[in-house]
């Protein structure tokens, strides 16, 4: 295997200021499937993961302003993702977030920014989905995003 293989962007996670509606909008129109959603302690939706196939989620929306929040990328394996932090380190780009492993999903990843401020994330062994499996729901803390440590709560 060639070293530094990125095998293919992994999801995409959006900001939207009413992450219902978008959910509700993939979900509908698209056909999305939710795999797991974050609610805070009033049950507002902080958060959701979206799947169009058996990975937890290619799409996910983050409660807080609109836009672009990440684009993610996956590694074959830890081994994969040890070695590019050490490249990344190499090249002077330093990670800003991890290594971690996220509750939703149950992938490990590492973060970094790119020259235009991009914020992009490295990650591996996503969650695959079984048919049937009911939608998960975490609490909205910083567990939730990391399970290993610090975590950024968007809102």
């Amino acid at each position: 295997m060639a070293p530094f293989r990125i095998l293919g962007i992994d999801h995409v996670v959006l900001r939207a200021m009413d992450p219902a509606a978008l959910e509700k909008f993939y979900v509908e129109v698209l056909g999305m499937q939710v795999s797991d959603e974050v609610k805070d302690e009033t049950g507002l939706l902080r958060a959701c993961f979206m799947r169009s196939n058996e990975e937890h989620h290619s799409l996910a929306v983050f409660h807080t302003r609109a836009g672009l929040d990440h684009h993610s990328y996956e590694l074959p394996d830890w081994n994969a993702m040890r070695d590019w932090a050490d490249r990344l380190a190499s090249e002077g780009v330093f990670l800003d977030w991890g290594p971690g492993r996220h509750g939703p999903g149950n992938n490990l990843f590492i973060f970094f920014h790119d020259l235009d401020g991009n914020w992009i994330e490295l990650s591996t062994e996503l969650e695959r989905v079984e048919p049937g499996r009911p939608v998960g729901c975490w609490p909205h803390e910083e567990r939730t995003v990391n399970s290993w440590g610090s975590g950024f709560l968007r809102s």
